[in-house]
């Protein structure tokens, strides 16, 4: 088993829903954690309560991950705080629903440039020292919707589709370096992004919460470092 006390992990979108449960789930492993958002507000306060709550060390970087000079400075900031970083989990996104027809351009390129190139450009700058290290985890949040498209998410398939192609090629350049690397792909959870978009009501009761997710990338981390989960997937199992 891999032992990740003591450990480095960066969350973007780690305010709130999977972020945020995926970030108490590490904590409560011993990780130190680094959550990055654009609402300073609300990420002091969860940096606040993993500290209080599990006694690790927490910090935070407010910037937007769709853009990449706003990325290189928030990076630049949390490896002057943490220079070794163990895990990276790309999670940050944003969804819209609408037909190719009737959605603007504008907030089609909106949601590539967040789910697609923002994991892409943190990636770029945080895996450097990855290498250097010759160690790391970088998992990659997809969707159900990267495996398949449906109407009225074209820009959200789309941004997951190519989320799983980055992840893959990712995969295969750096596992040479010890590094891993996976893409997940759950279905509808009961996040505060999918209750607000309507997909689903959250009922505890046979809904997929965000605590079952974290729990699978715990697993996906625990594992010993001469293997790798390269995709994985979770489901409701009676929604």
């Amino acid at each position: 088993m891999n032992n990740l006390k003591g450990q480095v992990a960066v969350i973007t979108g780690g305010s709130r829903g999977l972020g945020k449960a995926m970030a108490f789930a590490l904590a409560a492993e011993g990780v130190n954690i680094v959550i990055t958002g654009r609402t300073e507000s609300r990420l002091k306060e969860v940096v606040q309560e993993l500290e209080t709550t599990h006694g690790v060390k927490a910090a935070y970087a407010s910037f937007d991950i769709g853009n990449y000079k706003a990325v290189q400075a928030g990076v630049k900031e949390i490896m002057t705080a943490f220079p070794k970083i163990d895990i990276l989990i790309n999670n940050a996104g944003i969804a819209t629903f609408g037909s190719v027809m009737d959605m603007d351009v504008e907030e089609w390129e909106r949601i590539i440039q967040t789910n697609l190139l923002g994991s892409y450009y943190v990636t770029k700058e945080i895996l450097p020292q990855m290498i250097a290290n010759q160690s790391g985890d970088i998992l990659n949040v997809s969707s159900m919707a990267g495996l398949g498209g449906n109407a009225t998410i074209s820009a959200y398939a789309a941004s997951k589709f190519g989320l799983i192609g980055f992840s893959d090629s990712l995969m295969k350049e750096v596992r040479k370096h010890n590094i891993r690397v996976c893409a997940l792909t759950p279905s509808t959870v009961a996040s505060d992004m999918s209750k607000e978009l309507g997909l689903t009501d959250g009922n505890p009761d046979n809904v997929l919460q965000p605590e079952d997710f974290a729990s699978l990338v715990i697993a996906g981390l625990k594992l010993p470092r001469r293997a790798m989960m390269t995709r994985s997937a979770v489901w409701s199992t009676n929604p």
